[in-house]
C-alpha cells in the first residue's frame, strides 16, 4: 500500500510540473517558418584553415513574395572575427569582403541596425553581428557567393527558386 501511495505521489508531483504541450514556446508564425527554412549558414575559413567568421542569409523573396518580387532580395548576416564591411558598389569605401550573386555585384546594399523590420525572423541579436539587406537583378539560379580577398577565402550558398 505504501508503494502505491508513494508511486501516486510521484505521478501527481511530476504530472503537475508539465503542461499538455511542452512545445508551446516554439510556436512560429508562417513568416518565421519560411525564414527558418530559407536560412542557410556556412563558415568563412581562411586558406590556413582558421575560421574567420560565419556567413548566413535568408532569401526574402520566399518569405515575403508580395513585397520582394522585382529583384532578388537577401537578408545577410555576417559574424566576423575582424571588423569588416561588405563591399558596396554604390559607395566609395573600399572593402576586401565582396558579395555576388552568380558573379554579379549587388544593385543595393543597406546595412541594417541591430533592431530592424526583420529582427523577428531570426533570434540573433548581438553587437558583433552585421545585418544587410541586399538586392540583385533577377536570376534563374541563386548562388550567393562571398569572398574575402584579404584571407583568400570564399564560400557559396545555393538557393532553389520556386518557379
Amino acid at each position: 500500500m505504501k508503494i502505491i501511495l508513494l508511486f501516486l505521489t510521484f505521478i501527481l508531483f511530476f504530472g503537475g510540473c508539465s503542461s499538455k504541450n511542452a512545445f508551446y514556446a516554439f510556436k512560429m508564425d508562417r513568416k518565421k517558418e519560411l525564414s527558418a527554412s530559407s536560412l542557410q549558414s556556412t563558415k568563412i575559413i581562411s586558406k590556413e584553415g582558421d575560421v574567420r567568421g560565419v556567413f548566413s542569409s535568408i532569401y526574402l523573396n520566399e518569405v515575403y513574395p508580395e513585397s520582394f518580387n522585382g529583384y532578388e532580395y537577401f537578408l545577410v548576416f555576417l559574424y566576423l572575427k575582424d571588423v569588416k564591411e561588405l563591399y558596396n558598389p554604390n559607395s566609395s569605401a573600399q572593402s576586401d569582403l565582396k558579395l555576388t550573386l552568380n558573379s554579379k555585384l549587388p544593385l543595393k546594399i543597406e546595412k541594417l541596425p541591430l533592431e530592424n523590420q526583420f529582427s523577428h525572423l531570426i533570434d540573433r541579436r548581438n553587437d558583433w553581428t552585421n545585418s544587410y539587406l541586399v538586392a540583385f537583378e533577377q536570376e534563374e539560379f541563386l548562388n550567393l557567393f562571398i569572398e574575402d580577398n584579404e584571407s583568400s577565402s570564399a564560400v557559396v550558398l545555393k538557393y532553389e527558386k520556386d518557379q
